[in-house]
């Protein structure tokens, strides 16, 4: 566990102040033993590519050889390959029981591993994916997660993990859409930050990514520069990692790969150190995205070689070179000799990692106790939690009263459900009906290591929604046809897909993606598109299957949002559509809960649904121009807005009142809003408080949000909900590139989403132009008060 006694002081750049013991260490150590606390090593380098550009980039060598030194980390012991745990953790303490004894200065490595959806070894549980912990708006339930993944890694000897993604979403062409949270910074911000918490309270550091621009790439490009200006980085793709590393004490940061402005982040100190460590006072370790040190001469041709990359990176503030030492091994050693890099700054780093190993007590680790013969890595525990995650994320785009399947107990109408026991037959249809890897995202151990190992078992328990349906509905029955894969223009299946849904009560048609990397799938790392047409011809089997006349639902599970207007209304559209991203290892019977009726509905979209790809980039944080107008003929105005979901039940906000009329710039305000539960169900709403600041020395969004609770509420019920929003909430960058709150007129507005104002108010600010500071509060406070009937 964490030891925060031995917490280093915040660091002053070029002068860390550090433990006695620390500097003692340091003192004692040669160049060559620096340096080895400032790479990884990929024991399993040789194994599937996991990595941009992994085969290119491969180190080769005798691994006692080069560990002589000692070794600053491991690198994804677990994760590269399917290792049976319990094994591998053996080897692994053996490995730094050798360390201990057997290099001159005795420290262990730090091992650091992938954890966005749950830790990336085989046999570990697999949680729904960052884009569907947007889609439940529940921070709480995030950390209750990011505890579980934690400890699991505690218990295999792991340090490190590699996440949360903190990237704000800003073109759903990009592969790497749903491992991020939303296109909000501020929902980024919240939820990344409980990730943190939860993982960190565990004894596991988290790390965030990716630290800054990679997800403003040009044209939703992998690697693409991002051409975006000082106030949007400032305004927009900041804030999220500013409450991750002040609200919740991260303590290792990644640097992204991107270029902002033709500057590559890991070449240049303006934001590893001006803005992590000067402005924030980060005092934890920055680590290298792979290779990504390389990448400055490799890819952006900033450097010449490995040693002028690594210098480059060194001063810009990057502690560790991973996933292995290309640059900081001999290409620095050269240059500190040679005199072209000052060894302070290898001190500095050295000191960093040092310090965090303390604080994490590898310094004080006798490795004397075995790991244990039996590690249950996907226990009840972490199933109920990746089920409760998953029922909450689902999203209910579209229904007509098709859904729910089967009738409630409070007497709700509609569906298929004839005699309310549900319909006498399901046709469940399409490619990831009946498909468990269309459950997970790119970074689930499943598609991103197995799919290399077909002979290998899953190691998990993976119910499709197919199956899942068989156990909601006992007294139906469910034929499954695919119809069409996910990719490809085969046809030659939708003749008996059609058949089957023809023959049925309800057809389920379950379409959207197969994650993967670079190339191999629809959605991931390296997986960019230039359409957001479904893949495939899987639109053609929807709308074949709707043209039999059976009432049709559509389940898309997918890593980003498409464009599915067709789907959403008009003729020919399903009676419903139901989106569900990635939701795990639970998620087939999530899904199926929800079409049933044993779960509500209660997720909303953490991202607009796109009219189309060239409506892409889009946020709606745009400003009035940003948006339609009589000026272009071209419409960017999304087919579903940010923050819509539908619900069994109805609902009605109303009553948006301020506490005061006028507040101070700089100050704080109470705005509160019934909500009242208006249907004969119980259900939850997500309660959304936005914000449009009407004038401002530079535009401003149409509409932000400022604040969100889920509230739980029976039929008949209402609430009270109570938002404290401190004014730094509605803060820009002016036209001076200060961060400030200005004084003016402020809307405020509840609604079912960015796009409803159900109830309105408005709050004037005064006084002064307020300079914003890390002391400001970032987050807004919420009460929920006693639910009564009406």
């Amino acid at each position: 566990m964490t030891d925060t006694a031995h917490r280093p002081q915040a660091l002053t750049v070029g002068e860390p102040r550090v433990s006695d013991r620390v500097a003692s260490l340091l003192a004692e150590m040669t160049l060559d033993e620096k340096l080895a606390q400032l790479v990884g090593w990929w024991v399993d380098q040789g194994a599937e590519n996991v990595a941009p550009m992994q085969g290119e980039m491969a180190t080769s060598g005798d691994y006692v050889e080069a560990t002589r030194h000692g070794l600053g980390h491991l690198t994804r012991v677990y994760g590269t390959r399917p290792v049976d745990p319990v094994e591998r953790a053996s080897w692994l303490w053996r490995e730094q029981r050798r360390l201990r004894d057997e290099t001159r200065l005795g420290i262990p490595a730090l091992v650091h591993e992938e954890c966005l959806t749950g830790l990336a070894a085989w046999q570990a549980a697999t949680f729904p994916t960052p884009l569907a912990w947007g889609a439940s708006f529940d921070p709480e339930l995030v950390e209750e997660m990011a505890r579980l993944i934690g400890g699991s890694m505690r218990d295999l000897g792991v340090h490190q993990g590699l996440a949360p993604v903190l990237d704000v979403i800003r073109d759903t062409r990009w592969g790497r859409v749903d491992e991020c949270i939303a296109e909000d910074p501020y929902v980024v911000g919240t939820i990344g930050t409980a990730y943190v918490k939860g993982l960190q309270a565990a004894g596991v550091h988290a790390t965030l990514k990716h630290f800054v621009g990679y997800s403003t790439s040009a044209a939703g490009r992998n690697h693409a520069p991002a051409q975006v200006g000082p106030r949007f980085v400032e305004d927009v793709l900041l804030p999220p990692f500013e409450m991750a590393v002040l609200d919740g004490g991260v303590r290792s940061v990644m640097n992204s790969y991107a270029e902002i402005d033709g500057v590559p982040v890991a070449g240049t100190p303006s934001y590893l150190t001006e803005v992590l460590r000067r402005r924030w006072g980060f005092d934890g370790v920055v680590v290298s995205d792979y290779f990504s040190v390389a990448f400055l001469q490799v890819m952006h041709a900033v450097a010449a070689d490995r040693g002028e990359a690594a210098a480059l990176a060194l001063e810009a503030g990057i502690d560790v070179e991973l996933p292995t030492g290309d640059a900081y091994l001999a290409p620095l050693a050269e240059r500190v000799r040679a005199g072209d890099v000052d060894e302070a700054l290898v001190d500095r780093a050295v000191i960093r990692v040092l310090a965090e190993k303390e604080e994490l007590g590898l310094l004080d680790e006798t490795f004397e106790t075995p790991p244990p013969t039996a590690i249950d890595l996907d226990s009840a525990e972490h199933r109920a939690v990746a089920r409760r995650l998953a029922d909450e994320s689902v999203v209910v785009l579209t229904n007509d009263g098709v859904l729910p399947l089967v009738r409630g107990s409070a007497g709700a109408t509609g569906g298929a459900d004839v005699a309310g026991t549900g319909p006498a037959s399901v046709a469940v249809v399409g490619p990831n009906g009946d498909s468990a890897e269309a459950l997970m995202g790119c970074y689930s151990f499943v598609n991103h290591v197995l799919a290399h190992h077909p002979g290998v078992p899953l190691g998990i328990d993976l119910p499709t929604v197919a199956a899942s349906l068989r156990i909601e509905l006992p007294s139906a029955d469910v034929v499954v046809e695919a119809g069409c894969d996910v990719e490809g223009d085969d046809r030659s299946r939708i003749a008996a897909a059609v058949e089957a849904a023809r023959g049925a009560a309800v057809a389920v048609v379950v379409v959207g993606d197969r994650a993967g990397l670079f190339g191999r799938g629809t959605v991931g790392e390296g997986n960019d598109v230039e359409s957001l047409e479904l893949p495939g011809v899987q639109r053609e089997l929807v709308e074949a299957v709707v043209a039999t006349g059976t009432p049709t639902v559509m389940v898309v599970l997918s890593g980003r949002p498409y464009a599915i207007g067709w789907a959403v209304s008009g003729a020919g559209a399903p009676a419903a559509v139901v989106q569900a991203f990635f939701p795990g290892e639970e998620g087939g019977a999530a899904v199926a809960g929800v079409l049933t009726g044993s779960v509500e509905p209660s997720g909303h979209l953490p991202v607009s649904l796109p009219r189309s790809a060239g409506a892409q980039p889009f946020s709606y944080l745009h400003p009035v121009l940003g948006g339609p107008s009589e000026v272009t003929s071209a419409d960017s105005t999304p087919v579903l807005p940010f923050g819509h979901g539908l619900s069994y039940t109805s609902w009605r906000r109303s009553d948006l009142v301020v506490d005061s009329a006028e507040v101070p710039a700089g100050g704080s305000f109470v705005a509160s809003v019934t909500v009242a539960n208006t249907g004969d169900r119980p259900g939850t709403d997500l309660v959304q408080l936005y914000a449009h600041d009407v004038v401002g020395s530079v535009t401003r969004p149409v509409a932000q949000l400022l604040g969100y609770a889920r509230v739980a509420l029976g039929p008949g019920e209402e609430a009270r909900v109570v938002f404290r929003v401190p004014t730094a909430r509605l803060a820009l960058t002016d036209r001076q590139h200060r961060r400030v709150v200005e004084p003016g007129d402020v809307e405020l507005w509840v609604g079912g989403s960015c796009a409803e104002r159900e109830a309105e108010a408005t709050v004037r600010l005064t006084g002064d132009v307020y300079p914003v500071t890390i002391a400001d509060e970032r987050i807004v406070g919420v009460e929920i008060g006693t639910r009564a009937g009406r």
